[in-house]
């Protein structure tokens, strides 16, 4: 008799009342887990990534002190996956997921402008809790930072830049 993976949890939402931008992953992998940090994998890109989108050096932050320039430069994070059981890191083991309340989040966030989903699981599985609530937000679909995503980091780099124009966008409609 095979016994079920561990059910595992995601973090708390990051977010506050200047999130403009709130980038959503899947759920969080072994590493990110045992650190509890997101994307405390070394190998994930993420925080390379968003350091280009924002223009600080995240990497060289500690945690703490990362979240909070992602805050006060209007970027929240979250998962669309609250629970579920997976055997590693990889999204195609997800099974008996349950998923967050997206909508009530995104009622807490008014000045939200854009959603962005770190990879293709994410996206698949955010638009369909998000349902018609996607349609009140310029939705971006963006390459994984996980290293199980092989594209060239060069490729996500430029494809991430999406995510400046957003904010600059975000920012000349504020003056």
């Amino acid at each position: 008799m095979s016994t079920a993976p561990p059910r595992k949890r995601c973090f708390e939402p990051v977010v506050d009342h200047r999130t403009r931008l709130l980038v959503l992953g899947s759920l969080p992998g072994e590493q990110s887990l045992k650190s509890n940090e997101y994307y405390g994998n070394r190998q994930n890109r993420f925080w390379m990534l968003m350091s280009e989108v924002i223009g600080v050096d995240l990497p060289l932050l500690g945690y703490a002190a990362r979240l909070q320039a992602l805050l006060a430069n209007g970027v929240g994070l979250w998962d669309v996956v609250a629970q579920a059981h997976r055997e590693g890191s990889l999204d195609s083991r997800i099974r008996d997921r349950a998923d967050n309340d997206l909508p009530a989040l995104l009622a807490t966030l008014p000045d939200l402008t854009t959603i962005a989903f770190n990879g293709g699981t994410a996206a698949r599985l955010g638009l369909k809790v998000l349902g018609q609530h996607a349609q009140r937000y310029r939705i971006v679909q963006l390459p994984s930072s996980s290293p199980a995503y092989t594209l060239p980091y060069a490729e996500k780099s430029r494809l991430w830049q999406v995510l400046r124009a957003s904010e600059s966008d975000a920012l000349s409609r504020r003056a």
